[in-house]
């Protein structure tokens, strides 16, 4: 048998990403801030975008969507003439739309988050109450270096030794500072462990000599690396020394849920940022109005020096016109693709109305199941496109401020026939279990016969997963007698 080469040509059929299908696929998924850093990012990279000037934006929300609509021109855009048979005059502006430098010298429009400050942090409070407060010069240096020694919790785990090395004050003036730091507000700030925390708030309360002072010294030993699973503990050993029972130890426990075990954590811990929703929905009449937020993303435009300059040929110079043609198509693409990202987003939010309209009327008790595939069949598109679309997007609803993956979820049989969504089951599982009797709690098998009872059919394991995912400690943790009831 003899080897020979061969040259076949055959035809074959394949899905092929593009760079403009590829670029749409990314700006999908992305949140509001990662959409607005891409397009500032383009806007660096690429001289033919630029955007459009809030002072001279006389464009409504409908305009934009007509003029940055896919459906403009040829779709193709590859290398040739279809870059002249588009429709440009919608994204390219006049020379009469350059509003120039602003008048006021290029100040920021005022918005709500000007007068936004920055989080005092646990040292900057401490160290102004430090400076506002009478104490002896020598007394306060020492404190202020405690204070840049504190930890995130407001503890001081230092020794002494290790301040008066560091300060160069004797044991005295060291002694005096702790005290100084102790009697700062958070109080419990400065204490050297959890017990002496909680005696500084106890102090501080004016609780000397009652309950709370007796439970807190026995509790925290007893406490101390194993968390709720030792209260019985504790509460037999109070029982068995006859020091608390009753109403004073009830008294003692609500007490002693006012104390702060991390004094510091309120002024150390992360700012929380607020949620921008994507899509508002707002009734109106008898019918929900589904509205996009474009506020904050920037839009583009093609500059109108380059497109002068496109329209020029480059001037001549044949590498000047390619680049200014790739730039161009990449900008098409982008303005494109965020439009495309918005119409995709309007629709599916539509359709997450038209199905969960029950729930937007009464609330969380009507909420139904609802997959992926029941959007994508009824806006027309693949479900990978509907996941895409719906990551890190919320939507502000008459019910609340929910993400759109929120109101996908599996659902459970019921005795009548209806589904019930597996949230709303999650939320009864909740409201039973608060309004069981302490001393006697319901196990997951009551749990199920209850349920059964609201025609919701479902097996032990699953409430038991469902019970666990709401943080929900079994029968036996939960319950509680009358005499330690809070």
């Amino acid at each position: 048998m003899s080897l020979e080469t061969k040259l076949r040509l055959t035809q074959s059929t394949s899905l092929v990403l593009n760079a403009a299908l590829l670029q749409a696929i990314k700006l999908l998924p992305m949140a509001r801030l990662e959409l607005v850093q891409a397009v500032q990012q383009e806007l660096l990279d690429n001289p033919l975008l630029e955007e459009v000037p809030l002072a001279a934006d006389g464009v409504t929300p409908a305009d934009a969507e007509e003029a940055a609509g896919p459906g403009e021109g040829g779709e193709a855009l590859g290398d040739g003439q279809e870059l002249y048979d588009v429709n440009w005059a919608e994204h390219f502006p006049d020379a009469g739309d350059w509003p120039g430098p602003p008048a006021d010298g290029g100040a920021e429009p005022w918005g709500p988050e000007a007068p936004l400050r920055a989080p005092t942090s646990l040292g900057e409070h401490l160290l102004r109450q430090l400076l506002e407060g009478p104490a002896d010069p020598a007394a306060r240096r020492v404190a202020a270096w405690l204070v840049g020694d504190l930890d995130d919790d407001g503890y001081w785990r230092g020794t002494p030794a290790e301040a008066a090395a560091a300060t160069g004050a004797d044991a005295a003036t060291v002694a005096r500072a702790l005290a100084l730091v102790q009697g700062l507000e958070p109080a419990g700030v400065g204490a050297r462990d959890l017990a002496e925390c909680l005696a500084l708030q106890i102090r501080a309360l004016g609780w000397e000599g009652t309950g709370v002072e007796t439970l807190a010294a026995a509790a925290v030993p007893l406490l101390a690396g194993r968390g709720a699973a030792a209260w019985p503990e504790v509460v037999a050993a109070l029982h068995r020394r006859g020091q608390l029972a009753g109403a004073e130890l009830a008294q003692a426990l609500r007490r002693l849920r006012q104390l702060d075990p991390a004094p510091g954590a309120r002024y150390t811990g992360a700012a929380a940022e607020a949620i921008v929703p994507d899509v508002w929905v707002w009734k109106v009449g008898q019918d929900y109005q589904v509205v996009l937020n474009d506020e904050g993303i920037p839009r583009l435009r093609i500059s109108a020096p380059y497109r002068q300059l496109l329209r020029e040929g480059g001037r001549g110079e044949p590498q000047v016109k390619q680049y200014l043609e790739e730039r161009l198509r990449s900008a098409v693409w982008l303005i494109r693709s965020i439009e495309q990202r918005r119409q995709t987003l309007a629709k599916v939010a539509m359709s997450l109305v038209k199905f969960q309209r029950a729930f937007l009327d009464h609330g969380l008790a009507h909420l139904k199941p609802l997959v992926l595939k029941d959007v994508a069949e009824d806006i027309g598109m693949h479900e990978s496109t509907v996941s895409r679309v719906t990551t890190a997007k919320y939507m502000d609803t008459p019910q609340g401020l929910f993400e759109l993956k929120y109101f996908f979820h599996s659902g459970l049989a019921s005795y009548g026939g209806a589904a019930h969504s597996s949230l709303t089951v999650k939320d009864r599982l909740k409201r039973l279990v608060a309004a069981e009797d302490p001393a006697a709690p319901l196990t997951d098998q009551q749990l199920v016969e209850r349920l059964a009872a609201e025609s919701v059919q479902i097996a032990r394991r699953t409430v038991t997963k469902y019970r666990r995912e709401l943080h929900l400690p079994p029968a036996n943790r939960r319950k509680r007698t009358n005499e330690v009831r809070i």
